[in-house]
């Protein structure tokens, strides 16, 4: 994100990184076209709340319905301005959304219902309180590149059946697809306003920061996201920010090196490695280290590398998504050659990058402790849990983590100890589509959930209402005007309530039986 240029370019260009083609031009959005739409968002807000829970299930399930029907063109869409596959885009950006639908329908109403909290003491003073949730207003959403459709999308979804509305500003790679967004919202007949589009770079999205939204909802790089909390500070936005990744993936010796394998590897490449989530670090016990990096070279150089148009599973890796990404994937592999590891693939052409497995290489290394977010691959060999444990905190992030063994009592005792906001068990980088688990980072990977109770909370302020049942037969003993007797009320309060005793207990409540008739004439009037 930038807050200032020397030039800006008044329209952005989104292409198909793999074949170079143009797939359309959009507007690079202002700042008073920013503010326009958020106050048309903001505008419609208000008849959206007052639809019950129950109705806005029924608008989010239509558009469930729409998505299912049209899937094939919507993945060929992102597939096409992502430069994957139409089978990559489908399953990982489209497919997800239809359960996520369904969840935040079926249960919105009920983890929104109100609260009654048992308040002690108090309720037995003659008050009540309960809580209940309402909703932000307009939510602003600056989403990535990666996961153009299903990340908006999602974050959309929990925000209307929350009552907000939603101004998405998508990736400046991915403009066609967050066009598409709003114009699924259009054709399932939603009312205006309540999913706007801004079209732009950095600077459209520094203005949406500013452009009075109640809350922003971010996913990117970690550095974009500190800019971004430090301009929603200004204007004490709250923010939600899923960030940066280096996911480990700790090999005990018992595992079935072909599935556990084959697992390395789609959780390494999948999506061209560009995932936060992507196995980004693998340990293996050093009893199966080389059998099982052999395995992984081997199957590794068996992977498809380009893009089909017509052959929706024709490639398994398809491109980068821009040269600066390219830039930074080989600088890793690069400084990894010059520092003497082995480097099994890699080799580069245009903007496809052969996937990459990285042997001989530690903590040092750019590729084992910087994101690198492409398709390469560094393993590493561990002798015992504790070792294993050390090595995969080691690192500023705190996104996911996987073990994998048979024995599931240890799985689950390394669980506990690894610091990581999920932690996959025989399982790894699927998560973000189970939406009814929350998805976020601890450490340098993010603040806040999203998907999930704790998501839909993430899209609700709180509000607590007291009731004092008593208020208007009794003044309280602690008003004015302060007296000698309510001195003694309150410390024989305190004893009634909290001395260890019985004989302080019931010294208290004789002291208060005694007072407590005084004080309830005591009126600041005589």
């Amino acid at each position: 994100m930038r807050t200032e240029i020397v030039e800006r370019p008044p329209i952005l260009r989104s292409i198909n990184p793999a074949t170079g083609e143009l797939i359309g031009e959009f507007k690079n959005m202002g700042e008073e076209e920013v503010k326009e739409a958020v106050q048309k968002a903001k505008k419609a807000q208000k008849d959206w709340e007052k639809i019950p829970i129950k109705e806005r299930a029924k608008w989010i399930l239509k558009l469930k319905e729409h998505i299912r029907k049209n899937i094939e063109d919507i993945a060929d869409v992102i597939s096409k301005e992502k430069g994957v596959s139409r089978f990559e885009a489908l399953i990982s950006d489209v497919f997800p959304i239809l359960d996520l639908a369904d969840f935040y329908a079926k249960n919105t109403e009920k983890i929104l219902k109100r609260e009654k909290v048992k308040i002690g003491v108090w309720n037995l003073m003659g008050r009540e309180s309960y809580i209940e949730y309402f909703p932000y207003g307009v939510i602003g959403i600056i989403s990535p590149w990666n996961f153009p459709f299903s990340i908006p999308m999602g974050q959309i979804i929990i925000a209307l059946m929350a009552g907000n509305t939603c101004v998405l500003k998508p990736s400046e790679f991915t403009p066609k697809t967050g066009v598409l967004i709003k114009e699924l919202f259009k054709d399932v007949g939603f009312p205006d306003g309540l999913c706007e589009v801004v079209t732009g770079d950095g600077l459209t999205g520094s203005y949406l920061v500013k452009s009075g939204v109640d809350k922003i909802f971010f996913t990117g790089s970690t550095q974009t996201g500190k800019i971004i909390m430090k301009t929603a500070a200004e204007y004490l936005v709250p923010v939600v920010m899923e960030l940066g990744g280096k996911d480990p993936m700790i090999v005990f010796d018992d595992v079935d090196i072909d599935i556990t394998t084959d697992a390395a590897i789609f959780g390494a490449f999948f999506n061209t490695g560009q995932v936060c989530a992507s196995v980004e670090r693998l340990y293996v016990h050093k009893k199966i280290y080389e059998e099982f990096k052999k395995a992984i070279v081997e199957k590794t150089k068996k992977l498809r590398v380009g893009f089909s148009s017509s052959e929706p599973w024709g490639c398994d890796i398809g491109a980068v998504i821009s040269e600066k990404q390219l830039m930074k994937i080989k600088e890793h592999i690069e400084e990894a050659k010059e520092k003497g590891a082995e480097v099994i693939g890699g080799e580069i052409k245009d903007l496809f990058v052969k996937p990459a497995v990285i042997l001989n290489v530690d903590h040092s290394f750019k590729v084992v402790r910087e994101e690198t977010f492409g398709p390469v691959l560094p393993i590493m060999p561990f002798e015992t849990e504790d070792e294993a444990i050390e090595l995969a905190n080691d690192s500023e992030y705190g996104l996911t983590a996987s073990v994998w063994t048979k024995d599931l009592k240890r799985a689950k005792r390394i669980a506990e100890k690894l610091q990581y906001a999920t932690v996959m068990i025989n399982d790894n980088l699927i998560t973000h589509a189970i939406p009814q688990v929350p998805w976020g980072g601890v450490k340098n990977s993010g603040i806040g959930r999203t998907h999930g109770k704790e998501g839909l909370l993430e899209m609700v302020q709180v509000r607590h209402v007291h009731t004092n049942k008593l208020g208007q037969k009794m003044r309280a003993p602690w008003w004015y005007p302060f007296s000698k007797e309510k001195y003694e009320f309150s410390i024989a309060l305190t004893n009634l309530l909290h001395a260890p005793s019985l004989k302080e207990k019931i010294q208290g409540f004789l002291t208060i039986a005694k007072n407590l008739p005084k004080i309830s004439k005591q009126k600041l009037n005589e």
